[in-house]
C-alpha cells in the first residue's frame, strides 16, 4: 500500500493514545498510523532565519514533519495573502479583502520553501493530500522540483462565484495553480460549480459530465467531498454527560431555562453580530420567553494579528451589553457571551444539553458545529439545530431549521419555534439528521477522497 504524505497550514503533533479534536486530524490520523505517512506542515513557531530542513518526530508509523517561519513569511504570507486577502475573499467580503502585491510575493515564496523542505523526504510511491487556501500554490511548486506523484487538493473554505473570484488582481496564476492537482476536492456543489464556471468561462477550459477538467494543459478531477466529523465518537462522549459532574454544574448554572448554544471562533464569517440581533428580535417578540431561556455564545478569540478582528470583538461585547441590560432581571442574564476556547468534552456537554444549536454562518465551507451538535443529542429529547442556508452543512442536514442569517426575523421565528418544538418533531428531524452524519462521517470524507485520488493514474 502506498504511503500517505498529508501537508497543512499548522501541524500540531499528538502523542499516542490522545484523542484528535479537529475532523481534519481524526479523518487522517487512523490511516497515516496504519500505513505509515508523514503529516508535514508550519510548526507554530517564529524562527529568526528560514530553516532549510523540517524537524521530525516519530509516533508510531507515523512521521510529523514541521518547520519554522520567520516574521516576515508570517506577515506577508499568513496574516498577509492567506487571511487577509484569500480568507475575506473566499467568504464574500470584498469589503475586507487587501491587495498587496508583496503579500502574494510571500505567499509564493513559502509555498515554494514548504515544496523543497517536503520533496527530500518523499518516496516513488506516495500520494499526497495538500490542505486549504494557505497551500492552494503548493502543488504546483511541487510539480517545478520534479514531483510526478499523484497530488489531490482539499478546500476546506467556499470557493466564491467567478465575479467575486475576478476581483482577485492575480486570480489567473491563483486557479493555474490549482489545475497542477490530479484531484482537487470541495465541500459543496455551489463551490465545484464555480470552479467549473472559471475553468470555462475564463481558461476556455473543458469541463466533461464525467467531472474531468481540461485547463491550462492539464487533466485533472474536481469532485464534491464534504468533510464529516468522528460522530460515532463523539455519541459515546455525550452519552456520559447525562449524568456528569459538568452537566450538574451547567443545570445547577441554568436554573430550569433552555439553553441556545452557539459556538464559534470569533470571525466576521460566523455572523454573530446578527445573531444577537436576531435573539434580541425573539426576546422582543415573545416576552413569554423573558427569564426562561439562556443564549450561550462560545467565541475564543481568532487571528487577532489580522485588521478587524478587534472591532468585531468589540462590537459583540457592546451588543451582549446593550441585550442584557435592556432585558436582563436581578436573576436572569439573557447572554452568556464567553470570548474563550473549551475543550471538546465541555462543548459536548452543552451541546447535549441545549435546546437550540444556533449555527449562523454568513458563509461557511462546511462547519463541523453543526453535525457536532447533532451527533451530541439525546435521542429521547434532542434539540433543534437552527442552520444558515450559507453553510456548506446545509446542504446535507436538510432537516434542520434553515434560515437566512441576513433576515433576523427570519432567525429568531427559527429559534422560537426550536424552543417551542413538539418532542415527536424534534425526534423525527434528530433522527433523519443523526443518519445522515453517521452515514458520511469524517471516515467515510477520507476514504472517498483517498479512494478517487488512488484510481486518478488508471483514469488519466
Amino acid at each position: 500500500m502506498s504511503r500517505l504524505v498529508v501537508v497543512s497550514n499548522r501541524v500540531a503533533p499528538i502523542d499516542e493514545g490522545q484523542p484528535a479534536a479537529g475532523g481534519l486530524a481524526v479523518g487522517v490520523l487512523a490511516v497515516l498510523s496504519e500505513t505509515g505517512g508523514i503529516w508535514f506542515g508550519w510548526n507554530g513557531e517564529i524562527t529568526p532565519t528560514q530553516p532549510s530542513k523540517p524537524d521530525l518526530t516519530k509516533v508510531g508509523q507515523l512521521s510529523y514533519a514541521t518547520i519554522g517561519m520567520t516574521r516576515r513569511d508570517y506577515n506577508d504570507y499568513y496574516t498577509g495573502f492567506a487571511n487577509s486577502t484569500l480568507w475575506p475573499l473566499f467568504h464574500y467580503r470584498l469589503d475586507l479583502t487587501q491587495f498587496d502585491q508583496r503579500n502574494f510575493t510571500g505567499y509564493l515564496r513559502v509555498n515554494s520553501r514548504f515544496a523543497r523542505a517536503l520533496q527530500p523526504l518523499l518516496r516513488v510511491d506516495d500520494r499526497i493530500w495538500v490542505h486549504d487556501y494557505h497551500l492552494i500554490p503548493l502543488g504546483d511548486e511541487l510539480r517545478r522540483a520534479g514531483s510526478d506523484h499523484p497530488i489531490g487538493f482539499f478546500l476546506h473554505t467556499p470557493l466564491p462565484a467567478v465575479e467575486i473570484l475576478l476581483a482577485l488582481p492575480r486570480h489567473e496564476q491563483l486557479m493555474r495553480a490549482l489545475c497542477a492537482y490530479d484531484l482537487v476536492g470541495f465541500q459543496t456543489v455551489h463551490d465545484l460549480s464555480a470552479f467549473y464556471d472559471y475553468i470555462v468561462l475564463e481558461t476556455g477550459g473543458e469541463v466533461r459530465p464525467d467531472g474531468t477538467v481540461h485547463a491550462y494543459g492539464r487533466t485533472l478531477r474536481a469532485g464534491v467531498f464534504p468533510i464529516g466529523v468522528d460522530a460515532e465518537n463523539i455519541v459515546k462522549i455525550a452519552a456520559k454527560h447525562d449524568s456528569s459532574p459538568e452537566a450538574a454544574r451547567l443545570k445547577e448554572v441554568l436554573h430550569n431555562r433552555k439553553l441556545i448554544i452557539g459556538v464559534d471562533r470569533l470571525d466576521y464569517s460566523k455572523g454573530l453580530p446578527q445573531r444577537f440581533r436576531a435573539f434580541e428580535a425573539m426576546l422582543e417578540a415573545e416576552p413569554s420567553m423573558h427569564g426562561k431561556v439562556t443564549l450561550m455564545q462560545v467565541a475564543p478569540p481568532s487571528r487577532e494579528a489580522v485588521g478587524g478582528y478587534t472591532e468585531i470583538r468589540h462590537e459583540l461585547e457592546t451588543l451582549a451589553g446593550h441585550i442584557n441590560g435592556r432585558f436582563a432581571d436581578f436573576d436572569w442574564v439573557p447572554i452568556r457571551y464567553l470570548n474563550k476556547s473549551f475543550d471538546r468534552d465541555e462543548l459536548t456537554c452543552f451541546y447535549r444539553h441545549s435546546k437550540v444549536g444556533l449555527v449562523t454562518p454568513l458563509r461557511d465551507g462546511m462547519n463541523l458545529v453543526a453535525k457536532e451538535f447533532v451527533a451530541s443529542q439525546n435521542e429521547k429529547d434532542p434539540g433543534v439545530l437552527v442552520l444558515s442556508r450559507f453553510a456548506g452543512a446545509a446542504h446535507e442536514l436538510e432537516d434542520a431549521l434553515i434560515v437566512n442569517p441576513y433576515d433576523l426575523g427570519d432567525v429568531a421565528n427559527a429559534i422560537h419555534k426550536g424552543l417551542t418544538m413538539p418532542l415527536r418533531e424534534r425526534k423525527a428531524r434528530w433522527r433523519a439528521l443523526i443518519a445522515q452524519v453517521r452515514r458520511h462521517d469524517v471516515h467515510q470524507w477520507r476514504n472517498e477522497f483517498l479512494g478517487a485520488l488512488e484510481r486518478m493514474p488508471d483514469e488519466g
